[in-house]
């Protein structure tokens, strides 16, 4: 569907929809499945959706935290527009507690008041001007519950031809992600572990909405990458990642990329780093069900470049964030066997070549 139209279509049909519900004494918030009933003057379990008495108001709207052009491999997002960077912007809060957030000290803590307030006019304004950027990507914290302003600033910078992207935990219900969908181009969901006790003991939320996000965006048709960061002793099991990965393939298609990721002492966990051993014992496994796997937070060892599914030829190369395209043509088809291996690529990423 054409992006502009897809605009035109969220503002007539889905501008209306409510994020909460009124009840006797209290909110019902209905944008993830906490359903957080919030009593005026308080908050909900993300610290940023406050009751004000006839409304949840975002009080983190326009508040930024992080703010850096990134390459979109970063993200992660191996398969959209390889080579190319992005805006990268995140706020404050999250609707998970993982006791190994990487980002706590912006996703657990939540400021008392918010001085300077960035209009979305000034994110669009920044993106446009940054060099060999494609758009925006709100990351950094969760950004599900930031729906309000994401929402200004992609219906605007959609208007202008970037692309949007979200890196998300995709504890969202499936109404507001619906309208996430219509504005936002590619995601990254950080699928923590294939097994429910995980989420419920680490990160005070459930699998299945999780599981249900996902489906539901690969229905959509936008561009989808998985990561799984690996924690010691908690969801490093191969045969858990072997149901992991076949359930990626069976539900949402073996050509999604998943992205295995080594996990590093943080905030509350002190576990010892991932063993690198461990790592390449889950890529291997995950690559017996899926085309794409790769290796993350693992400088020098294997799962960095993509290889062709169709003739084993290898058609990107990456040292770290940087890039050498080859054997691609530019369509982003392997020119040995002719298989599709990016459905997002620009002339830019097939001018990087050894």
């Amino acid at each position: 569907m054409n992006r502009i139209f897809r605009i035109f279509t969220y503002s007539v049909t889905f501008c209306m929809t409510t994020l909460f519900r009124k009840n006797k004494d209290s909110l019902t918030c209905l944008l993830c499945p906490h359903f957080c009933k919030i009593a005026p003057g308080r908050t909900g379990v993300c610290r940023v959706r406050k009751n004000t008495g006839d409304t949840i108001e975002l009080i983190t709207y326009g508040v930024v935290s992080g703010y850096a052009l990134d390459p979109v491999e970063k993200k992660p997002l191996f398969h959209f527009y390889p080579g190319t960077n992005i805006l990268s912007i995140g706020s404050y809060g999250c609707n998970m507690r993982c006791d190994f957030c990487q980002n706590y000290n912006i996703s657990q803590h939540i400021l008392d008041g918010y001085p300077v307030k960035t209009e979305p006019e000034k994110i669009v304004s920044d993106s446009l001007s940054s060099v060999n950027n494609i758009g925006i990507a709100f990351t950094y914290n969760e950004p599900v519950i930031w729906f309000e302003y994401i929402r200004d600033v992609a219906i605007k910078a959609i208007e202008k031809k970037l692309h949007t992207v979200m890196v998300s935990n995709g504890f969202v219900n499936k109404e507001p992600l619906a309208e996430y969908i219509s504005f936002i181009d590619a995601f990254n969901i950080d699928l923590k572990a294939f097994n429910d006790e995980f989420y419920r003991k680490l990160t005070g939320a459930r699998i299945e909405p999780v599981k249900e996000s996902l489906k539901q965006i690969a229905r959509s048709g936008r561009h989808l990458e998985i990561t799984t960061l690996i924690i010691p002793g908690r969801n490093d099991d191969a045969e858990e990642m072997a149901r992991e990965a076949e359930w990626i393939a069976g539900e949402l298609g073996k050509d999604v990329p998943l992205h295995i990721s080594r996990y590093f002492p943080m905030f509350r966990r002190d576990d010892p780093p991932t063993p690198a051993d461990t790592i390449i014992k889950l890529y291997e496994t995950a690559s017996r069900y899926l085309d794409y796997v790769y290796t993350g937070n693992m400088a020098g060892l294997k799962g960095q470049n993509t290889i062709c599914p169709g003739c084993g030829a290898m058609v990107v190369k990456r040292t770290g964030y940087n890039i050498k395209i080859q054997n691609l043509d530019q369509q982003g088809r392997c020119r040995t066997c002719g298989k599709q291996i990016f459905r997002h690529f620009t002339s830019f990423s097939s001018s990087i070549k050894n």
